[in-house]
């Protein structure tokens, strides 16, 4: 069968490979529509952290139910399915508590094994989510919408809280949208003024910051010297996830959002003299991705304006190059097969 493969940095091709073999508590899917996302685009370009090549890339996945078994989960043959795509143990402590999107034994489809750039996929049947009654598009990007959510869940969002999101793209994007849900008052910053107006129109912001020179000053006025009480980074960029300490307010709280291959410094003095609360927010669990797929299902969120490109499967390696280059203005780009 048909699938598309990362061979090495800055190179993919197609290549033709055994159809899956099911194993008993797997189900095969036929993939409907990848979603394109940073980790697919920092795989190509050498920069993503915990991967090795060659490897199939797509995380982002939503297909046809084509063979399974009898099972709890009341799945069938045609049901329209989600990918969950963390592969947890199930026996860690971080699984045993709950936390399986932090598993010790974690192997993220896409990511750490092949992923779904192919045409049939075999996935456990406990890693499918039904999504019949919303669409294919929708349903490949419960997976990245989910990852804003669970950050808002780790945040913990009072009502009336004024809330700090940097980074516009996908996932700060997911972000906003749930924080504004938990009815925070969301503020977005971005160095992209055309990021931030989207923002501002597709997420409801109460007010936007472009970083940069003044920046501190801006946002300061903003909240009329208080500054916000929960900062999320959602950039993966190091210049930035250190300069977010200084958005904080006093015993305020920053969530990184966003993973980087590189170390994290920051002035002690100026962490204790706030009491800052620090915390990262790996991946997803089950109960974010329901909470968005009932998001998508009461129209909640605007999944239209949020994917902006298309292009079939056989045309994907054409357009990557280009969904990279800031001029092509990609929010989410969505490949189509069948």
């Amino acid at each position: 069968m048909k699938s598309i493969i990362c061979e090495e940095p800055n190179q993919l091709k197609p290549k033709e490979i055994s159809y899956p073999t099911r194993v008993e508590g797997e189900a095969l899917i036929q993939i409907k529509r990848i979603g394109i996302c940073g980790t697919d685009m920092h795989a190509y370009k050498g920069n993503q952290p915990f991967f090795t090549y060659p490897r199939i890339l797509g995380h982002e996945l939503s297909g046809l139910i084509i063979e399974i078994d009898e099972n709890e989960a009341g799945l069938m043959v045609g049901d329209q399915v989600a990918i969950i795509p963390y592969l947890h143990c199930g026996a860690c402590l971080a699984c045993r508590k709950g936390k399986t999107n932090c598993c010790t034994e974690l192997s993220v489809i896409g990511v750490h094994q092949d992923g779904g750039m192919c045409e049939v996929l075999s996935v456990p049947i406990t890693n499918l989510m039904k999504t019949n009654g919303i669409s294919l598009d929708q349903a490949a990007i419960l997976e990245p919408l989910s990852i804003g959510a669970h950050a808002v869940r780790r945040a913990n969002i009072q009502k009336g809280e004024t809330v700090l999101v940097i980074g516009a793209g996908p996932i700060g994007l997911g972000v906003m949208a749930f924080a504004k849900h938990q009815g925070a008052s969301v503020i977005a910053m971005d160095i992209n003024e055309e990021r931030l107006q989207f923002c501002q129109e597709w997420a409801k912001m109460d007010a936007t910051v472009q970083a940069g020179e003044g920046s501190f000053q801006t946002l300061a006025k903003k909240t009329n010297g208080d500054l916000p009480t929960i900062v999320f980074d959602a950039t993966g960029n190091v210049h930035s996830m250190e300069g977010a300490f200084q958005y904080v307010a006093h015993g305020g709280t920053l969530i990184y959002v966003g993973l980087v291959q590189n170390e994290i410094r920051f002035f002690d003095p100026d962490f204790h003299k706030k009491e800052l609360s620090l915390l990262s927010s790996r991946n997803a669990t089950r109960d974010d991705f329901m909470y968005v797929l009932e998001r998508l299902q009461a129209g909640g969120v605007n999944s239209d304006a949020y994917i902006t490109h298309h292009c079939p499967f056989a045309e994907m390696i054409v357009h990557f190059d280009r969904w990279l280059l800031p001029e092509s203005k990609v929010i989410k780009a969505m490949v189509k097969l069948g």
